[in-house]
């Protein structure tokens, strides 16, 4: 072997060791003067160490990759049928990684939410596979509380379109309950939400295609803001194809010289034409085309209770009557002729007695055979009734009736239920309309109400907690707990609130209420409680502290103003 040159099994050696490890080295290496054996001797010494470097590195390498592997992507959101199921601890996640986001907020126990369900199922498999940017969500509020506050959910289902990861904003999806108006309420929001009609024929063929159609026509030269309410009103009723019209030649063929929107509907001979002046909002215009689409009278049913109420009047007058009467016939008559003068004020509704599955209703109006044919207006803000005065159903009677209430003039209905013998017998006080101004603002006691519908599942579902609340505090003179059936009691309470809902009246005050607005949970109505009262303790002592406590006289003088007001 020549003095200097390495043996095979060095030069292999070398070989194995890594290219970096060899670049780093190329200086050192540069140095060596092979002619010894103490190079050859310090060359093995060098590659053991660049060896142990090597594997060091490997090893480092090894354990950076492995913890990437850990911080991967969590596991999916959990779905239910092509739905999100979303929680407080996942729904800032779902709105990042979704652009478009429709949540449904729902109660499990809730008939609406029960109804939804499967086409709102239906529909996210559809959007699902045709959009990989859009996703349905749900929200079940009982579990999640916080979410339920946060976006202020009072009735359910609740709808809301999360768009770009916004919580703030979101677009509430109202009156859409199946699968194909899910998906076009979407696709309207994200393209064009009217189709342009550009010939005679293609105009021909949509007016055709469904049983409602609605069409806006708007001149190219007018100004546009009309247009666009017509556009944004596409977006709130995807139930109809929306057409839009500019062509003269359109114009001509229709016979319309003017600025309107058109309804029609099928088998119908008439149609039915919104001209440009009563556009004033977007609002206005959901509202008279929602009108228009239904019939003149609408019929209390299951298929037409969800329509009804979609109609943006916030005034609905019902005729309670039989279909088999023999003065059905002049009575409807009577009931559509006023129909027509009223339409777009009043919504319109027939309910026929000899329905049986209408009970509901004539439990929630108190109607009875004997009662009918009767008239009745519900205010849906206020939930407040009137009765028609007159008892003849005739078209006279139906005017005034109409006038009076619409200029604020007619009063409205006052019942109540006759005051129970052991109403405050049990812990929790049985109130009528008889004794609920004694009871509620008795200035010597903290009163704690319970609002319900005897129908409602909320309600029964949380009768044993009020009773419960009820017993915590039998023993408390200064307290009362009580609850209210409002469907046969009327009060003179303005109620802004579904059913149940909650309102504390405080002692020392015969005109306070405050409503309740926390968990419906035991520990959440004590706490409440408790908290109320301290807080009214401390204000009268204050009060009497500076000196502004009423004289026995001024208080009576009070009370009296008081109760003429109520």
């Amino acid at each position: 072997m020549r003095r200097g040159k390495l043996p095979l099994v060095e030069q292999i050696r070398w070989s194995l060791v890594p290219l970096e490890v060899l670049e780093n080295a190329a200086v050192f290496l540069f140095i060596f003067t092979p002619g010894n054996r103490k190079h050859i001797i310090g060359m093995k010494l060098f590659l053991l160490l660049c060896f142990s470097f090597s594997f060091s590195l490997a090893k480092d390498a090894q354990a950076d990759k492995g913890s990437k592997v850990k911080k991967h992507k969590p596991p999916k959101i959990k779905e239910e049928n092509d739905v999100l199921v979303l929680t407080g601890s996942n729904f800032a996640r779902a709105l990042k990684e979704n652009k478009y986001l429709l949540v449904k907020f729902y109660l499990a126990l809730s008939g609406p939410s029960q109804t939804v369900k499967e086409e709102f199922s239906v529909a996210a498999g559809k959007i699902k596979k045709d959009s990989s940017e859009i996703r349905f969500g749900q929200v079940e509020v009982t579990q999640e509380k916080e979410l339920r506050k946060e976006f202020q959910i009072k009735e359910f289902p609740t709808i809301k379109l999360f768009v770009d990861g916004n919580r703030k904003n979101p677009t509430e999806c109202k009156g859409v309950r199946t699968a194909s108006a899910f998906v076009t309420w979407l696709n309207r929001r994200m393209g064009p939400s009217s189709l342009y009609i550009n010939s005679t024929d293609q105009y021909d063929s949509f007016v055709h295609s469904g049983e409602v159609t609605v069409v806006g026509f708007f001149k190219k030269q007018e100004p546009a803001s009309k247009k666009e309410y017509f556009n944004e009103a596409a977006k709130d009723i995807p139930d109809f194809p929306f057409g839009l019209v500019s062509n003269d030649e359109i114009f001509s063929h229709v016979g319309i010289t003017t600025n309107m929107v058109a309804v029609y509907k099928k088998d119908k001979p008439t149609n039915y034409l919104i001209p440009e002046e009563e556009i004033e909002s977007k609002l206005d215009l959901v509202r008279l085309i929602r009108t228009y689409i239904m019939d003149v009278v609408t019929e209390y049913n299951l298929e037409t209770q969800v329509t009804i109420f979609d109609v943006p009047v916030g005034s609905h007058i019902l005729l309670f009557t039989s279909k088999t009467s023999q003065s059905f016939g002049t009575i409807y008559e009577n009931f559509e002729s006023a129909a027509l003068e009223f339409r777009g004020k009043l919504v319109f509704i027939l309910v026929d007695t000899d329905e049986p599955r209408n009970g509901r209703i004539f439990e929630y109006f108190r109607i009875t055979e004997v009662d009918t044919p009767a008239v009745r207006i519900l205010n849906l803000t206020s939930d407040v009734q009137y009765r028609m005065p007159a008892d003849e159903v005739n078209f006279e009677n139906l005017r005034r009736f109409c006038r009076s209430y619409l200029d604020g003039k007619a009063k409205p209905k006052r019942d109540s239920e006759e005051i129970p013998k052991d109403w405050d017998k049990n812990p929790v006080k049985l109130l009528v309309g008889k004794n609920f101004n004694h009871v509620a603002f008795n200035k010597t006691t903290h009163t704690f109400i319970m609002f319900y519908a005897p129908w409602s599942q909320e309600c029964k579902g949380l009768f044993p907690i009020w009773e419960e609340l009820g017993r915590t505090y039998q023993n408390h003179k200064n307290v009362t707990i009580a609850k209210i059936d409002c469907t046969a009691n009327d009060i003179q309470l303005m109620v802004l609130d579904r059913y149940p809902y909650f309102r504390y009246f405080p002692a020392g005050s015969d005109t306070k209420s405050i409503r309740y607005t926390g968990e419906r949970t035991l520990s959440a109505f004590i706490e409440y409680l408790e908290n109320e009262m301290k807080s009214t303790n401390t204000e009268k002592l204050d009060k009497e502290s500076s000196g502004t406590r009423k004289t026995e006289g001024e208080e009576k003088d009070g009370e009296k103003i008081t109760k003429e007001e109520l």
